[in-house]
């Protein structure tokens, strides 16, 4: 059996990874202008990088928005699109070894993917996401460039952004700590520092992202909630979640590939 190649193609971001066996191999992400040159820029690099011919991938499975721009075999080989919220779902439980739980995708904007079993879909989303950041940063800081911001946040202080239910009340409310939030960005002031006000946009758009998945999962049982996409690299992740699994009881789970796990679903799709 030859290497089944998932590919998931984003306006300007392509992740790749290669399936070979049940094992994923390699998985690479690629940047460039628009989604066929970074869907060929990664496949060409995934080939070159791990000595892989043409000949030994058996089939390419094609997911994501950029997909939409691709109306042919890549290299001639055989190539086919899946739909981007199985492969979210079929990738999270793939990578967390989870039945079930509550797929967040993280990426310009949000979605939720209901996982129980077999019975893989999508539930809803947001459009709070990577997106918002980027967009907010370019105001904010005159920068999209999300490795900057997050090494900005890393310098400041929520408490002097967020108001806690500890500023307005002297005691705990029963289920919510002193250290709960009552307002994003409800105690900023004109002198704010810029660190402190970026630590409050990547706190504002996660802990929102978390807390409406937790909403979203109501009704479901569900208490395993999966995070994919780029935005689970930024290291407020393991600050901001760790909290919120305190306040509602549940698990945010980060995997290994976290970035790549829709790429992943992609080449699981693929039905001998």
């Amino acid at each position: 059996m030859g290497i089944i190649i998932g590919i998931d193609v984003g306006t300007s971001t392509t992740k790749i990874v290669g399936l070979h066996d049940g094992i994923v191999a390699a998985p690479e992400c690629i940047r460039a202008t628009d989604p066929v040159t970074s869907l060929y820029g990664a496949f060409g690099k995934y080939l070159f990088d791990n000595k892989v011919s043409l000949g030994d991938v058996e089939h390419v499975m094609l997911t994501g928005v950029g997909a939409a721009y691709v109306d042919q075999p890549i290299y001639g080989l055989p190539t086919t699109k899946v739909e981007e919220f199985m492969s979210n779902g079929l990738g999270a439980r793939y990578e967390s070894q989870l039945d079930s739980m509550l797929v967040v995708s993280m990426g310009t904007g949000t979605s939720f993917v209901k996982v129980e079993g077999e019975d893989i879909r999508h539930i809803g989303g947001m459009g709070i996401g990577g997106g918002t950041l980027k967009g907010l940063s370019q105001v904010l800081f005159n920068t999209d460039d999300m490795k900057q911001v997050s090494l900005m946040a890393q310098k400041g202080d929520i408490r002097n952004v967020d108001l806690q239910i500890g500023d307005i009340c002297p005691e705990a409310i029963p289920g919510l700590p002193l250290d709960a939030t009552a307002s994003l960005f409800g105690k900023v002031k004109s002198n704010t520092s810029l660190e402190d006000i970026a630590a409050g946009l990547l706190c504002t758009v996660l802990q929102t992202i978390g807390s409406a998945t937790y909403l979203a999962s109501l009704g479901t049982g569900i208490r395993d909630f999966v995070l994919i996409g780029n935005l689970t690299l930024l290291p407020q992740c393991r600050q901001v979640f760790p909290p919120l699994e305190e306040l509602y009881k549940v698990r945010f789970l980060i995997p290994q590939y976290a970035q790549f796990c829709t790429a992943i679903g992609a080449a699981l799709c693929h039905k001998p």
